[in-house]
């Protein structure tokens, strides 16, 4: 059966609402939870010992632990900061980049991330040869170019497709969300911290673009493929991973395990999911359209 994972937490909350969150996620029916920064060293509510206990407990708890690393490495703390993390001894790692894909090469198992940009079989080959167990399909790769690579896939390799959430899909220097408030990167005074879901940026027609997450770019619309479920099962995808949302997290979790179990419908379900996203469902990349797009077309 498909397995379901809780992808890295990519907002800046609270340390309280963090603790809260992943005590939730212990007992959820998720087999994996990716942990820790992702997206800007400056954010310190939660600590790197603090990942660490967090991750001890989950483990305790029966769940798959990666540790997950920053997709843009700024400055020599970031290295000393990488290094730590691959060598922590303990807890499979989710390389972001090539950095940590060169440090983690030939050291044990390692997930290799989305952002490393795996559109091909060679660079899959590569990524298994040295050490990866597990890749992340590219945000922007639909069903057709999915099912070419797993027709040549390495074997010994799982395959993981980001299944919901706001899509993470570009990353920059600069602080968007700082600069939003006029404010240089180096004194943003966290602002972030105030959009649990990211700042949401609309066209001139006040239609929504964007959403601004720190340095991160994400889509403005709710990445869904809860109805390409049975699709993904047959094609051999082994894991779905849903994005944190700041509230109703134990509901769209809930509603992809009532559908990999096939207790609901999945058309039900997704209609149902509406009341709990933060935005409108999206899932054109799936189906090789513009990502914006929402269709129910027959799966293949």
């Amino acid at each position: 059966m498909l397995k379901l994972a809780v992808g890295p937490l990519l907002y800046y909350w609270p340390r309280a609402k963090v603790m809260a969150f992943y005590e939730d996620i212990a007992a959820s029916p998720v087999e994996i939870v990716y942990l820790g920064e992702s997206v800007c060293s400056r954010r310190h509510e939660v600590r790197a010992a603090e990942w660490l206990e967090i991750a001890a407990m989950l483990e305790a708890r029966g769940k798959q632990v990666v540790l997950s690393t920053l997709a843009l490495i700024e400055s020599s703390a970031d290295v000393t900061a990488l290094r730590r993390l691959t060598a922590n001894g303990r807890f499979m790692v989710e390389a972001s980049d090539m950095g940590a894909v060169q440090l983690l090469a030939d050291q044990g198992p390692f997930v290799a991330g989305p952002h490393l940009n795996i559109y091909n079989p060679p660079t899959l080959s590569l990524m298994a040869e040295l050490g990866a167990t597990r890749w992340v399909m590219p945000l922007e790769m639909g069903r057709s170019g999915l099912q070419a690579m797993l027709d040549q896939r390495p074997p010994g390799i799982e395959t993981e497709v980001f299944a919901y959430g706001r899509m993470p899909l570009a990353f920059s220097a600069r602080c968007f969300t700082a600069r939003n408030r006029n404010l240089p990167k180096d004194d943003c005074r966290f602002s972030c911290i105030e959009h649990p879901d990211g700042l949401l940026m609309q066209t001139r027609e006040q239609q929504p673009f964007l959403v601004l997450n720190g340095i991160q770019s994400q889509s403005a619309l709710v990445y869904n493929l809860i109805t390409e479920i049975d699709t993904m099962q047959r094609m051999g995808v082994g894991v779905a991973r849903l994005s944190p949302q700041a509230e109703h997290m134990g509901q769209i979790i809930a509603a992809f395990d009532s559908v990999r179990q096939g207790v609901a419908d999945a058309a039900e379900v997704a209609d149902a999911m509406t009341a709990y996203m933060p935005a409108a469902a999206c899932n054109g990349y799936w189906h090789g359209k513009p990502g914006l797009e929402l269709t129910m077309e027959a799966a293949l």
